[in-house]
């Protein structure tokens, strides 16, 4: 199967949680330590790896968890200063309370003292295999105890010239909370001995937006909020001028890593920051490498096309529209219904620019009894979630396989998701790197039927055109409402995606057990203006997602008079190409 030339949005992402990815210790104890249950190294990512993803249809890696965050692993050998363990969560700790924005995190090296040259060599063999490489960047907060060893000559960190005075001045890069010491939440309590308390005085802003000397466990505690110039004690006034230290700190840090070779950001709570500093951020690194991308994690549509048009981000998370939609109908709740709402009031202008998924690291596993309980069931999601627009999809490492955590790992707690706080190993994803070989040798029969499911719809919607650059038009106004037979208006939906070249009609069934037998009628005026279909001729639609050798014959009138019958089992996806018989 062959890759597309990438020349479009319809990137395929591929989520690695690269402390886990090659783990294959299987100890996995609850709280155990990085020698107890193990941990990936970058060397694990291998150019067998790497040509194993290519195969599969990815386009760029996602490298999560590259840069150094706070740990309770002691690297006090390497000149790492240690975190104090009330303030970090989990025993390896979490990705998003970077500790040292200028050097990877120890965990992921062989050679602790050769960790940098280590990432810079997986650099270099996941672009040797021909695939683009993504990484994280977290500009809203940083660790309690943030310090960076590896900082270049002349930077100063942050924090180091703040007036911890004030609870807040345009040039610090932190908020204050003056006269009072920094209290540990109530609840908190540590794995791991420890020998003193912690200590921050005067107390600083928490990272979720928390301006109180002690935030609650459920805050991000562990976390420093960054100031970008505004003042959130006084009406949110903003003081972009001059240019914030926090601005010009983070401007350096972007170029740092853009010159590593990272090909792209995917950028956490990107709406934390002001849509200003984006706005100057991205053209400044786009001067580095005018092709990088970034990507925004944001969950507030109301601000969707002000981080785009404004902030200038390549793609961002289409987590609150469609990923909510579609979860709803895998768990069989909600309504079709929700899909047209997206497009049509959300986000449907800049849908090139939305990144689609049904897992990440910040949700649960499909397989997980939290949410469908059968990986089987996001087999008409993630083909919706393809090929419903041009925009880029993403997959987590073992969505393919179905993963399902079902024990307590950790800090994290047995809740369907895959820890990112703990050391653990992936027993679903360990078949499939069976051992170190990375050919699936140990997969079940179930496990191997979904991983072809996957790697067969990324090849399809990187080799259609219809669906990596072609228009959209939504069927379901000509065909609910009992203008199409047993056309259920909440559980079927239709489209088509086509070029001058291409046309294809998709059609789902999300009813979990009902076999639905309809026809989906295209109106005579999008069959002849939008399709470019002569009435009067004939037509061959082949389904050819799922492919097999189901050919309907019928007249491009007959298209909008009779429809185009089609049976749908549950849980199910039809893509038919209509092309000249």
């Amino acid at each position: 199967m062959a890759t597309q030339v990438q020349d479009h949005d319809k990137l395929v992402i591929y989520q690695i949680f690269t402390r886990l990815f090659g783990n294959l210790n299987t100890t996995n104890k609850f709280n155990g330590t990085r020698d107890e249950n193990g941990v990936g190294k970058f060397n694990d990512i291998t150019n067998a790896v790497l040509n194993e993803l290519k195969t599969f249809g990815v386009t760029h890696v996602w490298y999560t968890g590259v840069i150094e965050h706070a740990t309770m692993t002691d690297y006090t050998d390497y000149g790492i200063q240690q975190d104090h363990p009330l303030i970090v969560k989990g025993i390896a700790g979490s990705p998003y309370a970077v500790k040292d924005y200028y050097d990877v995190n120890p965990d992921l090296a062989v050679n602790v003292k050769e960790r940098m040259k280590e990432f810079e060599a997986l650099v270099e063999r996941t672009h040797s295999n021909g695939l683009k490489v993504l990484i994280d960047f977290v500009p809203n907060h940083v660790a309690r105890q943030y310090h960076s060893d590896a900082k270049p000559a002349g930077v100063k960190d942050f924090g180091e010239e703040d007036n911890t005075t004030v609870p807040f001045a345009p040039t610090n890069n932190f908020y204050y909370i003056s006269g009072q010491d920094f209290r540990v939440p109530e609840g908190v309590k540590a794995p791991v001995e420890f020998s003193a308390p912690y200590q921050e005085s005067p107390a600083k802003a928490t990272g979720n937006d928390v301006f109180q000397a002690q935030p609650t466990i459920n805050d991000w505690f562990e976390t420093i909020k960054l100031n970008y110039g505004v003042d959130y004690l006084n009406g949110r006034s903003k003081h972009f001028d001059p240019i914030p230290s926090t601005w010009l700190k983070m401007r350096d840090i972007l170029t740092f890593w853009t010159r590593k070779g990272v090909d792209g950001f995917r950028c956490d709570m990107a709406e934390m920051v002001p849509v200003e500093f984006w706005a100057w951020v991205i053209p400044e690194i786009k001067k580095v490498n005018p092709k990088i991308i970034f990507i925004a994690e944001i969950y507030n549509p109301a601000e969707y096309h002000n981080y785009i048009r404004n902030g200038q981000f390549t793609y961002l998370y289409d987590k609150v529209g469609l990923y909510d939609a579609v979860r709803r109908l895998m768990e069989g709740k909600g309504t079709v219904e929700d899909i047209t709402r997206v497009w049509q009031k959300e986000s449907g202008d800049i849908a090139q620019h939305m990144l689609r998924f049904l897992e990440n690291h910040d949700e649960q596993r499909i397989a997980s009894k939290y949410f469908a309980g059968d990986p089987l069931a996001a087999i008409p999601a993630m083909t919706l979630s393809a090929t419903l627009h041009t925009g880029p999809l993403m997959i987590y490492f073992g969505q393919e396989v179905g993963v399902n955590p079902t024990q307590a790992e950790g800090f994290q707690g047995e809740d369907g998701r895959t820890t990112i706080f703990d050391y653990w190993g992936v027993p679903e994803f360990q078949q499939w790197v069976n051992g170190g070989k990375f050919d699936g040798g140990k997969l079940s029969p179930q496990q191997k039927e979904l991983r072809d499911f996957y790697q067969r719809l990324n090849h399809f919607v990187l080799n259609n055109e219809a669906i990596y650059r072609g228009n959209f038009f939504d069927l379901q106004y000509a065909n609910v409402d009992g203008q199409s037979s047993d056309y259920d208006k909440t559980r079927v939906y239709s489209y088509l995606r086509y070029t001058d070249e291409q046309k294809l009609l998709c059609v789902y069934n999300f009813d979990k057990s009902r076999i639905i037998n309809t026809s989906v009628h295209i109106p005579e005026g999008v069959v002849k203006d939008s399709l470019g279909l002569d009435l009067a001729a004939s037509y061959q639609l082949r389904q050819v997602f799922p492919a097999n050798d189901n050919v309907k014959v019928v007249t491009g009138s007959a298209m909008g008079s009779e429809g185009v019958p089609v049976s749908l089992p549950p849980m199910s996806v039809r893509i038919f190409e209509i092309s000249k018989k």
